[in-house]
């Protein structure tokens, strides 16, 4: 019997040993589940809230990693943009024009300018400034149709910027927002403390504010790719016409000489710039010590001139 008592303590120690651990690895996996379903790696209750600044890093590094993996399967995203300037005959039909031509497209009139210019002899003439937003297929049947029975083609030039890695990081950066948002949502509702539940609020805030602002980008890029911005500048004919006295056109030699004469006339009045404002002031500072180094050694001369001359002249003693 004395014997056995001894054998049935350790039996029951190791019965209530491994009862222990039953336990303890019972409440690990539940909390893992719940993380797991959370989407978020486990963290122990007591240090949730004073993990949760360390989001933010993560979600940034998260949203890079996936930037440089998804970019080259997405499809690209470019912004396309048109600029042009026409000389036409009729400026206010033609800005009318353009305004129809962009509603029948599909698209819209972003803004509009019509004011008054004066040609090279002073004559009154109107000009415009609209800015238009066409589909992306569109551009190039749009861009056609207003250069069509222009007079001239001042200038056009078209740009494109590819915007598709920018974009695949703001998708990558919204995911994990939202999931660090779903994250907060789960830890605020098991959270009693008011200090607790104050900061879990002030998580939420930041990160749903940086979750609007994300979409707003993603937005703007889509709208842009997707409509493309044409400014037009719209010149009256009478501004481009040449200088006419009477039924004479200046042209050939005159129009070089006047040119040349227009050159010299910048030339003369840059050197007179440049003279006033960097030669003269040299000239000035060089000049006027050496101006008085001059004046010095002359009067020194000139006084020891004076003393040899009397020193050579005689003294004439007066007869008494």
């Amino acid at each position: 019997m004395k014997k056995l008592l001894p054998f049935s303590l350790v039996l029951v120690a190791a019965l209530i040993l491994a009862a222990c651990g039953a336990s303890a690895s019972s409440k690990q996996t539940e909390n893992r589940n719940l993380s797991e379903a959370a989407g978020a790696p486990l963290a122990p209750q007591a240090d949730a809230y004073e993990a949760m600044p360390m989001a933010t890093a993560s979600v940034s590094n998260q949203g890079t990693a996936a930037s440089d993996g998804s970019a080259p399967s997405a499809n690209r995203i470019v912004i396309q943009n048109a600029d042009l300037a026409i000389v036409v005959s009729d400026v206010e039909g033609r800005m009318k024009n353009i305004q129809i031509l962009a509603q029948q497209m599909g698209g819209f009139v972003v803004s509009s300018n019509l004011y008054q210019s004066y040609t090279s002899d002073y004559l009154e003439v109107p000009e415009a400034q609209i800015t238009v937003r066409v589909p992306a297929a569109n551009l190039d049947a749009a861009l056609e149709q207003i250069k069509k029975d222009v007079v001239e083609v001042q200038n056009e030039t078209r740009s494109g910027q590819d915007v598709t890695a920018e974009y695949v990081d703001l998708q990558s950066r919204l995911k994990n927002y939202e999931a660090a948002e779903v994250q907060l949502e789960a830890i605020m509702e098991k959270a009693t403390a008011t200090e607790d539940v104050v900061n879990v609020f002030n998580q939420l805030v930041y990160y749903r504010e940086q979750i609007e602002l994300v979409k707003g980008q993603m937005k703007y890029y889509e709208e842009a790719a997707a409509l493309s911005a044409i400014s037009v500048r719209i010149i009256a004919e009478e501004t481009v016409k040449p200088v006419v006295i009477g039924k004479w056109e200046p042209k050939g030699v005159a129009l070089e000489a006047v040119q040349d004469l227009v050159n010299f006339l910048k030339g003369f009045v840059d050197f007179l710039i440049r003279f006033v404002i960097y030669t003269l002031p040299v000239l000035i500072m060089i000049g006027l010590p050496l101006y008085l180094v001059f004046i010095g050694l002359r009067a020194l001369f000139r006084k020891m001139r004076g003393n040899k001359v009397k020193k050579e002249t005689p003294e004439v003693k007066s007869e008494k």
